[in-house]
This record gives C-alpha cells, sequence and structure tokens, in this order.
C-alpha cells in the first residue's frame, strides 16, 4: 500500500467513525473528511500526492450533476404541491381508509407513486398529515399507518432515477467513473482498465460513457417496490409491536403523557390542597407533574407528598387540548412569562398549530430563543413532545431535534410563512396551498416534458430539470421566494464535500486495491454471490449513515470489484443503488424513517421488526432481478 492509499482510506475510516458516533450532522462530517484531504494532500506535497489531483478544485464537487439535479428535484417536489396535485389525488384514498388494510395499502401505494416523481421524503411530508388526519377520523392508531407508510416511500424512490438520491448519485458516477476509466485504458492499452474494455467487447476509443436513463431504474426497482408495498399492506404492519401503538382517535394527534409545558396555581386554583401524587387521578389521568419550578427557575423532581399550595409552579405533561379544559376547569393558569407573551401577540387572528420538526430544518440543535429570533419574535412556544424520552429541562433549555412535536401559536399572517421557512410538518392542518385545478395540469405536462427531453436525450437531466423550475417561476406556480427555501441543504454540502473524497478513492487506487482484496476473499464462489455480499454491505452501510454518502463510497468500489472480475459493472451498481435506498432497520438511517418516529410514537428497536424481514425480502427478489435486467 501507498501512503496515499493508507491516507485515503484512514479518512474514509474516520469519517464512518463519525457518522456512526451521529454527535455531529452529516453535511458538518463531510466537510470535516474534506478538509483531512486538504490537509492530507498540502502536508505530503500537493505535487507528488493524488489525494487530490487539482487543490484549485477541491470545491467542483458542488457543481456536479448529482447535486445540482437532487436540488432541482426537491424544487420540482415544491411545485407540484403548490400547484395541488397532491393534493387532487390524495383527496380521492379519503373513502378508502374506512377499513384498516385498504387504508395502509391506499396510503403506501400513492406513497409509492409519488415517490418514483419526486423526492421520497417530499412525498413522506405531503402524505404524512393525510395519514394523520384518516387515521383520527377512522379512530385508528397512528402507529400501524406510519412505518408502512415511511417504507413504502423509501421503496417507491428506487422506481426512477430522481426518486432518492442513491439513484441520482449511481447515475452521474456511471458516467463520470467510466470517463476516467476510458482516459486509463486509452494511455496504458496494458492496464487493469483496457483489459476489462476488452473482457467487454467494448474500443476505448469508440466508447461514449453514459449515464443511466431515467428508467432504467424501473425494471428493478419498480418490481421490488411493488412486492415491497404489497408485504407491507398484507404482513408488515403486523409486525410493529401493539405495545408501540399510540392512542387512537385524539383530537390532538398527541396523547396525554407527551407535552411539555409549564402552568402555576392563582389563589383560587382547584389542585390547592392537593398531594403532587394525588394529581393524575385528580384529573382523570389527564395531568401529569413531572417537576417543580423553583424560585431560582431551576426544576428539580417533586415531592409527591407536596400539598399544592398558590403560587406553585410546575412542569406537565398533559394533551394541550385537554389543558385548555383543564385551565377553565381548575383554573390552572401559565406561567407570567408565558402569559404575557401570548397576551402580547393576542389577537382576533391568532391561532395555534402542532408542527412537526423535519430532518432539514433549521431549529435542529437550537432552543427556543433561536426559534423567537428567525421568526421575529412572532411565534410562542407553547409546548414540546418529544417521543421515547422525557424532557427534563426548562422550555427555554429544550435543544430542539428531529421529530419533536411543537404546540405554536402565532399570526396567521406569518404562521403559514414562519412554518415554511423553518421547514416544519403541519399536523392534521394540511400546509398545501391547493392551486386551482387547472394548474394541475399544466404543472404535470410541465414535468412530464422535463422527463421527456432526459428520456429521449435531447436535453441532459440536469438541464431539462433547470427549465422546468424556470416555467413554474415563470407562471406563478413557484413563488421565487420559496426557489431555495425546500432544498435540503445538509445533502447538497454531503454531496458537495463527500464527492472529492469518493474521487481521491480512484486516484489514489484504493478503489482497486479494495476490489481486489473482497475478490480474493471471494474467490471461487459465483457472481451472483459477489453481487448479494454488495447489496447486503451497502444496506448495513445505510443503516448506520447517510445513503448518499454510502453510495459515493460503494459506487467505484463496486466498480473496481467488476474490473478484477471482468464483468460488467452495471449490475454492481444497480445493487449499490437498491442497497442504499434500503435502511429500514433504524430511524436514523434514512430521513423518512426519521420524520415519523415522534408521530408514530415508536422506539428505536421498533424498526428492524418490519425493517429485517423487509431487506431480507428484498435482497431474495432484487438479486435475480438484476442479473436478468443487467447481465454479468
Amino acid at each position: 500500500m501507498t501512503i496515499d492509499q493508507i491516507t485515503i482510506l484512514s479518512i474514509i475510516f474516520l469519517t464512518f467513525l463519525l457518522f456512526i458516533w451521529g454527535k455531529f450532522r452529516y453535511d458538518i462530517v463531510a466537510l470535516i473528511a474534506l478538509f483531512m484531504l486538504f490537509l492530507a494532500d498540502t502536508f505530503l506535497g500537493g505535487d507528488t500526492s493524488n489525494l487530490i489531483v487539482d487543490s484549485s478544485n477541491l470545491f467542483i464537487g458542488f457543481g456536479h450533476p448529482a447535486v445540482i439535479t437532487v436540488a432541482a428535484v426537491l424544487i420540482i417536489s415544491r411545485a407540484l404541491r403548490n400547484a395541488g396535485v397532491v393534493e387532487v389525488i390524495s383527496r380521492k384514498i379519503m373513502p378508502l381508509s374506512k377499513y384498516q388494510m385498504m387504508h395502509i395499502s391506499s396510503l403506501s401505494t400513492i406513497a409509492a407513486v409519488f415517490s418514483a416523481i419526486m423526492n421520497n421524503v417530499g412525498a413522506l411530508a405531503l402524505m404524512l398529515p393525510v395519514a394523520l388526519k384518516t387515521s383520527i377520523k377512522q379512530k385508528r392508531s397512528p402507529s400501524i399507518i406510519l412505518m408502512p407508510l415511511a417504507f413504502a416511500s423509501i421503496l417507491g424512490g428506487m422506481i426512477t432515477m430522481i426518486g432518492t438520491p442513491p439513484n441520482i448519485i449511481i447515475a452521474t458516477l456511471r458516467k463520470t467513473i467510466f470517463m476516467d476509466l476510458k482516459q486509463v485504458a486509452i494511455e496504458d492499452s496494458t492496464s487493469k482498465e483496457a483489459q476489462y474494455f476488452l473482457s467487454q467487447n467494448i474500443d476505448p476509443h469508440q466508447f461514449i460513457p453514459e449515464a443511466f436513463g431515467m428508467l432504467d431504474f424501473s425494471p428493478v426497482g419498480g418490481v421490488i417496490a411493488f412486492i415491497g408495498v404489497l408485504f407491507i399492506a398484507l404482513v408488515g404492519w403486523r409486525l410493529i409491536p401493539k405495545e408501540s401503538y399510540k392512542k387512537a382517535g385524539t383530537e390532538s394527534l398527541f396523547s396525554i403523557d407527551e407535552y411539555l409545558t409549564e402552568i402555576r396555581i392563582p389563589n383560587d386554583c382547584k389542585l390547592i390542597g392537593e398531594k403532587i401524587s394525588n394529581i393524575k387521578n385528580f384529573t382523570d389521568n389527564r395531568l401529569l407533574i413531572i417537576s417543580v419550578i423553583g424560585k431560582d427557575e431551576k426544576i428539580s423532581k417533586p415531592i409527591q407528598n407536596h400539598c399544592i399550595v398558590e403560587g406553585d409552579r410546575f412542569q406537565i405533561q398533559a394533551d394541550p387540548v385537554e389543558l385548555k379544559l383543564m385551565m377553565d376547569e381548575y383554573n390552572i393558569r401559565l406561567i407570567k412569562k408565558m402569559r404575557e407573551r401570548i397576551d402580547r401577540l393576542k389577537d382576533e387572528d391568532t391561532n395555534y398549530r402542532e408542527v412537526l420538526i423535519s430532518p432539514d430544518s433549521p431549529l435542529i440543535n437550537r432552543n427556543r430563543t433561536y426559534l423567537r429570533r428567525r421568526s421575529s419574535n412572532s411565534l410562542t412556544l407553547m409546548a414540546v413532545a418529544r417521543q421515547g424520552k422525557r424532557i427534563h429541562k426548562r422550555l427555554g433549555e429544550i435543544v430542539f431535534r428531529v421529530g419533536d412535536v411543537l404546540l405554536i401559536q402565532g399570526n396567521v399572517d406569518y404562521l403559514d410563512d414562519n412554518i415554511s421557512s423553518l421547514r416544519l410538518l403541519p399536523l392534521v392542518h394540511r400546509d398545501v396551498e391547493v392551486g386551482e385545478f387547472s394548474r394541475v395540469g399544466i404543472s404535470l405536462l410541465i414535468f412530464g416534458s422535463a422527463i421527456g427531453l432526459s428520456m429521449f436525450g435531447i436535453l441532459p437531466t440536469t438541464v431539462s430539470f433547470i427549465g422546468a423550475i424556470l416555467v413554474y417561476l415563470f407562471i406563478g406556480i413557484l413563488p421565487i421566494r420559496e426557489l431555495y427555501t425546500h432544498i435540503d441543504w445538509p445533502i447538497i454540502v454531503l454531496l458537495g464535500a463527500m464527492l472529492p473524497v469518493s474521487d481521491a478513492l480512484q486516484t489514489t487506487g484504493s478503489t482497486q486495491l479494495i476490489a481486489e482484496f473482497m475478490v480474493s476473499m471471494t474467490v471461487g464462489l459465483p457472481n451472483w454471490s459477489i453481487l448479494v455480499f454488495i447489496m447486503v454491505l451497502t444496506m448495513c452501510l445505510s443503516d448506520i449513515i447517510n445513503n448518499a454518502a454510502t453510495a459515493l463510497i460503494m459506487a467505484p468500489i463496486c466498480v473496481g470489484i467488476a474490473i478484477s472480475m471482468n464483468v460488467s459493472a452495471d449490475p454492481f451498481l444497480m445493487a449499490v443503488a437498491v442497497g442504499a435506498s434500503c435502511a429500514f432497520l433504524t430511524p436514523i438511517g434514512h430521513q423518512c424513517n426519521a420524520l415519523i418516529l415522534g408521530p408514530g410514537g415508536y422506539k428505536f428497536s421498533d424498526y428492524w421488526r418490519m425493517g429485517l424481514p423487509l431487506e431480507i425480502l428484498i435482497v431474495i427478489i432484487g438479486t435475480p432481478l438484476i442479473i436478468f435486467f443487467w447481465p454479468f
């Protein structure tokens, strides 16, 4: 091994450790990896090191077609949402929610179809309020609905190139990797790259590398999605532990023991004289005191035998609807500072909304002060709910996480704008502005035209999508102020920063080194078994680190394996695409999984119960499908 190979493999190893550790968000980890790559290249001597071919192009990854395409797909998703496309279709499934299996099947099928034509996270974000609303109407636990919905969104993303970032990455990397292979083969006719082209009966001089097309993923991904959704609807939901089921049919989407807020006891409060230990029974299990707020503003555990007196202040957990009733029934009051803020902002247009913190919200790892600053003091944080873990901090000290649910108050004129800019997902009430039905047709025509231009090779996918975005802007479907607000910037940074690291694997010869090692470990085994190994390994990585990062690392390695075996690289690339999209075992493996953690009331360990059988099923059906449609 050369010093360059040792260095890049060490950087990759440290990057994986940071991803798994989870202390820093994945985009920050990617920037750390890029920074380490630059420092290592400089230390080893920029002229002699192969870590970075040209240091002036260190940030060229941010202009890569994969990065631009991911951003464009997210913007188009918002345009389709504004036009009312999803709302029109979603209304059609409302009557199908009467029976449980039909409820799960209809929602999952629609989510999978949406995910095929738009980003799968965007598709889930659109369907989540519909799922919650219909589950309330049918008095059905959202826990039964949401995990199948999230998994179906992930499965649907496999159908087309634009459905999920790993497909976009694999599609574009196919072209760039083969361009590099072609250049090496032409320069050195005795190289392994030249031998590879010879084994495939390809003349490197005449060979024109191409990316995977829009529907190249469909034969494999479509069948996997169909069988996967069928499994979810018939069997999968039954594997969710019943003890994780959330209370069904409540007007508020969160049950009694989830919302945390702060109250005080006025002189006429009916709780005065009652022991803290008796409050839960006294209020018919509607209110639970979890902490006492002292005069020094610090919290402490409640003394169960303490009799409540005037002026006491507590942290409590209660459903917001029930809390409003209890405030009138028992004369409970919110703490003074919150009451003053509510009174200051309150007018006839004041409204309350329950919102979910999405994976790309700027509120993640921030607190109430940041929320106030970002909303120009137009929002009041009333309460916070966090699934699976009781919060032991004051409202002002809580650091928000993905999946937290906030009860916020504000003026209706600014509420929706703030929810949009903070990338929060409203619950119960849809935040979709339903466009005129005439816009549904024109929006689909524009999108279909962009796909057609790409499919027939008239325009590159990235360019055709940018053209669609411009048309959406010109005709008013996509307001200019929303152009960049719904781009998942952490993913963009991740891709832009990790692409040079991925390139360094190739320029240092590390991909070939890893590939030869893996081939030597599997010598004598049939080709299909190596394909299975790659798919399973990619699945495992995707469950613990970001799926886009997994695709970036695994793609060049699997091409190196194909070169060592002198077989086509396409089936291995497809195996990576499928494996990178199959993050069903943990809530951190995919944004869709993180999105439902709170609303579904799931625990970390609930995911693998349905996810593991689904991943095994995908490997069993995916392997022969890949070999059939993309032979060695």
